[in-house]
């Protein structure tokens, strides 16, 4: 008889942002007459870029011919974006990724979740927290987490590295040495970043102690300040110890296309095998790559109209994480990141549990953010919303918060 994976079983609750997805569909349903606003999951709100529109268009248009039609693609990705990528993310910046150590995907959230079958599953694992939930369910799945203590809010295998106030939000290096670490900046949900000196100690301290770091960069198209990296392979060394994952969704607004990409350099090996090696058998054999017509929408993304439209994009959203922040602080509550990253983490008031505030913000005022307690146990009391709504909307949503 046939059994089920109960590592699935350990899993918490729903999934996060279906179970807002939940609450607000039930609140929709009695209360249909109400405007609600969504500040909560990070889904962009403006249009694909002309640019990218003509890219799309001239490769529908090809596919309807016998010389432009393409069926398969290669596993790993056509060359043309890859070479755009190796030449603008990495060459640019002064890091040495060749275009083969770039694997073109459907999108980043799918390659954080897969990345981890690569890795044994007794490895350890350490997580920022508050965190991404995605990074902590995949490794629950594949049943490296231990049981979940209720009394501790995590998992008893999990290696958890606190980000609070106190470290700006920044985790310290642990003392417990983990297989596997997983790190996000410019950070999601917290906003913050990270300089590249500190970046810097963490891949020495991963080279020393023989672990890979998990490097999600989806948002580093919002860095505004200098000295911080927009990519780990800025620092030295990283080709040895890091594997790095990056998105088009939130650069391109390629939420509903799906793009993006991982880098795993050739450097990167455990007993004689590169990782590189690994990656590339999975992508062939259970293959999430992106169809022809969206590589070629993602090759847009670098040219230089291209570029400059989504700078305008990017600036129109940063306008927007201002307007939050600024305005919550003037109305009196504390708020975090905003600067580098479209999230700002807010305290809730009045000590209120973070889905306590959830309610109250959906029931009284019709806004939508989401509970920094579905990030980990250090989210408790926090609150992130997203400067990825219209600007008349995120105004309006800033101008209900105040009113409570």
């Amino acid at each position: 008889m046939y059994r089920i994976n109960e590592n699935y079983l350990k899993l918490q609750g729903s999934y996060l942002f279906s179970e807002i997805g939940r609450r607000v569909a039930a609140y929709k349903e009695a209360h249909p007459e109400k405007d609600v606003i969504r500040l909560g999951i990070g889904d962009v709100t403006q249009p694909i870029a002309p640019t990218i529109i003509s890219a799309l268009h001239k490769a529908v248009d090809e596919m309807g011919t016998p010389e432009g039609f393409r069926g398969y693609g290669p596993e790993q990705g056509y060359d043309f974006l890859r070479n755009a990528i190796a030449e603008n993310d990495y060459r640019a910046r002064g890091c040495e990724i060749a275009a083969d150590e770039i694997f073109v995907s459907d999108g980043a959230k799918c390659d954080v979740g897969n990345i981890q079958e690569i890795f044994g599953t007794d490895n350890t694992v350490a997580v920022c927290d508050p965190v991404y939930p995605v990074y902590v369910d995949t490794n629950v799945m594949a049943g490296r987490t231990g049981r979940f203590d209720p009394a501790k809010g995590g998992f008893d295998r999990l290696i958890y590295m606190p980000c609070t106030a106190e470290n700006g939000f920044s985790p310290e290096l642990p003392g417990q040495v983990p297989d596997l670490i997983y790190l996000c900046f410019p950070n999601n949900p917290t906003g913050a970043a990270i300089r590249k000196e500190a970046l810097q100690a963490w891949v020495d301290y991963a080279n020393r102690n023989g672990s890979v770091i998990l490097y999600d960069a989806a948002y580093e198209a919002y860095i505004s300040e200098e000295g911080v990296p927009h990519s780990i392979y800025e620092c030295e060394g990283a080709r040895t110890c890091a594997i790095e994952m990056h998105s088009f969704s939130k650069n391109a607004g390629f939420t509903g296309l799906r793009l993006g990409y991982t880098v795993i350099p050739k450097d990167l090996k455990s007993g004689g095998v590169t990782l590189h090696s690994l990656w590339d058998r999975r992508h062939g054999t259970r293959y999430n790559g992106a169809p022809y017509i969206v590589q070629r929408a993602g090759e847009a993304v670098y040219s230089e109209a291209g570029k400059a439209e989504l700078k305008a994009q990017v600036a129109y959203y940063m306008e927007n994480a201002r307007t939050i922040r600024e305005g919550l602080k003037e109305a009196g509550f504390t708020a975090y990141g905003g600067v580098n990253a479209p999230y700002i983490w807010m305290k809730t008031p009045d000590g209120m549990t973070s889905w306590a505030f959830f309610d109250r913000l959906l029931a009284q005022v019709q806004v939508v953010g989401t509970p920094g307690s579905g990030f980990g146990a250090s989210g408790e009391g926090y609150f992130r919303l997203t400067a990825f709504g219209t600007q008349e909307n995120t105004r309006e949503a800033l101008r209900r918060i105040r009113s409570l």
